[in-house]
């Protein structure tokens, strides 16, 4: 400190967060959707790690990739670092161009469009149905006719398969097909999801899964990409692993990226995919208990399951209120998340519309009132595989708390 010069005011002493305050010493966490491990991964790691290979390339991706086509019945698979890679493999090799239109669901995580963003594509977002808070057919039907007259048809559609629940993808794929527009459907949450009995993402001409991990299948992170097209999977293999032609030296003639899943994660992911059924069966379960612990609740519901799927509940959502906001005797969202918060139980709004998006303030819109109306009152309650009915138990006590 130089002569003269005035003490530095000592930095403030800043209380422990709520959720460390009001948890009891001991109680851990309950997080809201954690990794769950089957006791497979680590021998298949090590196994793998064994056997020299590492990189994205050998048997084992191979095999994760054919397992993930019985999974998903999709027969065609490329396993990716990231969905997001995955989204973006899918946009280029379906031809997207700079100033090309992209339709997705305005309810859904960003990653759906932002490759499509990077690439110069101009998206438009279309509302949700309220009885399956996925794209709504009827309203992409009307936008389809109406870009069609106007000879500005989108490149891509893109539905979401939200919170694990399957948008009605025949309806939408059939639209699409009318008027010549392949649909991308970002499935990132739902495998192990259906719609009319068929796994999530069959019927579209390309179909992205996401293993991040949060999911309920998870590599620590990655993604696929899937098709029954095997063209459009061994262009977007090309162009996962650097679009190098086949040459002695390093030749190309168009750029790609390093986005294939290495061997370790894809070892993960092979000693995850045999789980799959009983933790969807698990997401139900917890799903049916909050409904049973808190649906007497005034103005509380629970995200609907349309009679012609079967949701995995990658997420639990509840309901606190009305669309609009209107209360209808339940506490405040936000009022929810903050008491759970300070009770050490991790919970979440639902995405914020994308047309609500400061990212996205310039974006077109079709309709957006529905998925406006859930994003005040829905929240995405702890849903893990591992979930104890102890754990439930306390999250019901907490959300109960809050209407005394």
């Amino acid at each position: 400190m130089r002569p003269g010069q005035a003490a530095p005011k000592p930095a403030p002493v800043l209380p422990f967060p709520p959720a460390a305050r009001a948890r009891p010493a001991g109680v851990p966490p309950i997080l809201l959707s954690p990794p769950e491990l089957t006791g497979a991964e680590l021998p298949a790691v090590a196994r793998t790690l064994a056997s020299g290979w590492l990189a994205p390339a050998g048997p084992v991706p191979e095999a994760f990739e054919a397992a993930l086509a019985g999974a998903t019945g999709i027969p065609h698979v490329l396993a990716t670092t990231t969905g997001t890679a995955a989204l973006h493999l899918g946009y280029r090799v379906l031809g997207l161009r700079p100033g090309d239109e992209v339709w997705t669901s305005t309810l859904t995580f960003v990653a759906t469009i932002s490759p499509a963003v990077e690439m110069g594509a101009v998206p438009r977002f279309l509302d949700v149905a309220p009885e399956s808070w996925t794209m709504d057919p009827g309203l992409l039907e009307r936008e389809l006719a109406r870009a069609a007259r106007a000879g500005r048809l989108p490149r891509v559609v893109v539905p979401v398969d939200l919170f694990g629940q399957c948008c009605d993808l025949d309806a939408i794929a059939a639209l699409c097909d009318r008027w010549g527009v392949p649909v991308l459907c970002d499935s990132a949450a739902a495998l192990g999801a259906t719609q009319r009995g068929r796994p999530a993402g069959q019927g579209a001409r390309l179909a992205v899964f996401s293993f991040n991990g949060n999911k309920i299948v998870t590599t620590t992170n990655g993604g696929a990409l899937a098709s029954d097209d095997p063209a459009l999977i061994a262009r977007a293999r090309f162009l996962a692993s650097q679009a190098k032609e086949k040459a002695p030296h390093y030749q190309h003639e168009t750029t790609g990226y390093t986005y294939g899943l290495s061997s370790v994660l894809a070892a993960i992911g092979l000693a995850q995919l045999p789980a799959l059924p009983a933790r969807v069966a698990a997401r139900r379960a917890v799903f049916g208990r909050y409904q049973a612990g808190l649906g007497d609740l005034p103005g509380v519901g629970f995200m609907p399951e349309p009679a012609w799927g079967r949701a995995n509940r990658w997420l639990s959502v509840a309901l606190f209120g009305g669309a609009g906001g209107t209360r209808l005797g339940a506490p405040d969202r936000e009022a929810v998340r903050q008491a759970l918060a300070a009770a050490g139980i991790e919970s979440r709004p639902v995405w914020k519309p994308l047309h609500l998006q400061p990212a996205f303030r310039h974006a077109a819109a079709a309709g957006g009132e529905v998925a406006a109306g859930l994003f005040p009152a829905g929240l995405c309650l702890p849903s893990g595989s591992g979930l104890t009915p102890a754990q439930q138990d306390r999250v019901v006590d907490v959300v109960r708390g809050c209407f005394r």
